[in-house]
């Protein structure tokens, strides 16, 4: 197809990603912060070296280490600024994907009417199309949607018409159902006063042909597909959603049945993937490697994804080879460790220009927190979506926190308070399971009734995020 909208990915008229990335970002600003200009860029901490006389303090062997973690705001932002970076190297290109597909995505190019809409006279209403004064003679035949052009009225002439249907030539009015009876003799009457034009939906009355009905950067939801169709649209240019490649880690996991001799069932495996495509991203595979340090290797010198997700393997213990293989490789680490509970060993770090990798930590809701801190905004940046818009609300209940670090709990909202949930260790998600958001507590706690900003979760947000087909 060669109509404007339809393009192919070449053509000149498409902007790039960066471009888009570029028009999201003028437009989201730093919410957070209620400023809409763009912050200085994070810089990028380099790879820790080992200290080759002491304890290797990559791994958290130095008591010092957590006075060199990331907090948890600057994470975030280290993540976004990260993927920008990605995507000036990557040079990706928009695609045209079919409507059934697009949903989530984020428009690469504006949504410009192919056609009138509507592209002709239709009945807003069930009745009759009526031409002149009453009353009516009502011809036999009636007015169907998806009928050719119907024959012309003339004055003192009437016919039955549906809602969507073409409207006649000459028409002045369309009386509905409820306004019209007719008499012995076969005569349509009007209940009540009629003006010119009523209940017609003229051509063009939503847009013309040419209008731009949505800018670029704009988040595609199922009404923007329903508006599309109707404008005439078989495919979008829109943003590729950013490729995902897990790794799960640890021997000790299994993926049947119950737990055993000191076995445990691998609850990451299952949750990551759909997680990971409610936050807008393609996931290619999932790999279980267990706690083999040459075949991580293997997998990361061979992945041609945008994003590596690891889960494990990010602390010191004697199989936790995340560390050492990523400086085998020569990644740059940009974030190890954040001031964050739970979740406090995750990492991020650059293997290539266009290819990151988050090391989220094994424990579960440690790892849901390395997703809400390091994974969202990477994929929202690379996916070219919008930031959502901060937002705080009370809390119901005092929530306990760390000394120095962030923490964040899981909640449920009820009327215009956050209800802390309890099962809130590394290990649990018993409480997540249950929530609607994430607080987010600063270092020290929150008191009963105080504000807390709210993280939602991407299932919780009116599903426009979820696309987990």
């Amino acid at each position: 197809m060669t109509a404007r909208g339809m393009r192919t990915d070449g053509d000149a008229e498409d902007l790039d990603v960066e471009e888009v990335l570029a028009l999201v970002n003028e437009d989201n600003g730093h919410r957070a912060s209620g400023d809409h200009t763009p912050a200085p860029a994070p810089q990028p901490r380099g790879t820790r070296k080992p200290d080759r006389d002491g304890p290797d303090r990559r791994h958290g062997d130095n008591p010092d280490r957590h006075h060199r973690a990331t907090p948890w705001p600057e994470a975030r932002e280290i993540a976004a600024h990260a993927a920008l970076k990605a995507t000036r190297a990557a040079r990706r290109a928009p695609v045209s994907v079919p409507l059934d597909a697009a949903l989530g995505l984020t428009l690469a190019a504006p949504l410009t009417a192919l056609t009138d809409l509507p592209s002709f006279d239709t009945s807003a209403m069930d009745g009759w199309a009526v031409a002149g004064p009453g009353p009516w003679a009502v011809r036999e035949e009636g007015v169907l949607a998806g009928q050719a052009e119907p024959e012309t009225l003339t004055d003192g002439e009437a016919v039955r018409i549906a809602t969507g249907a073409r409207i006649p030539l000459d028409t002045t009015a369309v009386l509905r159902s409820e306004h019209g009876r007719t008499d012995t003799k076969g005569q349509l009457h009007a209940t009540r006063e009629i003006q010119h034009g009523q209940d017609i939906r003229p051509r063009g009355q939503e847009c013309r042909n040419g209008d731009q009905l949505l800018p670029v950067g704009t988040l595609v939801t199922p009404a923007v597909l329903g508006l599309a169709a109707a404008a005439g649209y078989d495919t979008v240019t829109a943003v590729p959603r950013p490729r995902v490649e897990v790794l799960v880690l640890g021997d000790e996991l299994l993926t049947e049945g119950l737990p055993h001799d000191g076995l445990i069932r691998d609850a990451l495996g299952p949750m990551l993937p759909p997680w990971l495509r409610a936050l807008g991203a393609e996931v290619t595979a999932v790999r279980r490697l267990g706690d083999d340090a040459k075949a991580l290797h293997k997998a990361l010198t061979k992945s041609g994804a945008d994003l590596i997700v690891t889960t494990g393997g990010t602390a010191a213990g004697p199989v936790d080879h995340v560390h050492p293989t990523l400086e085998r490789i020569g990644a740059e680490l940009l974030v190890d460790g954040v001031k964050v509970r739970p979740g406090h060993p995750m990492l991020l770090a650059r293997i290539k220009e266009d290819q990151h990798l988050v090391g989220l930590p094994g424990n579960p809701l440690a790892a849901v927190s390395g997703l809400l801190t390091l994974a969202e905004p990477l994929l929202r940046t690379l996916g070219a979506r919008p930031a959502p818009e901060p937002y705080t609300m009370p809390l119901k209940d005092a929530a306990h926190g760390h000394p120095y670090d962030t923490r964040l709990i899981p909640v449920v909202l009820r009327g215009d308070h956050a209800v802390p949930l309890h099962y809130q260790g590394p290990a649990m998600l018993r409480g997540m399971a249950a929530a609607d958001a994430v607080a987010v507590v600063p270092p020290g706690g929150a008191r009963a009734g105080q504000e807390a900003e709210l993280l939602d979760l991407p299932w919780a947000t009116a599903g426009i995020e979820v696309c987990f087909t």
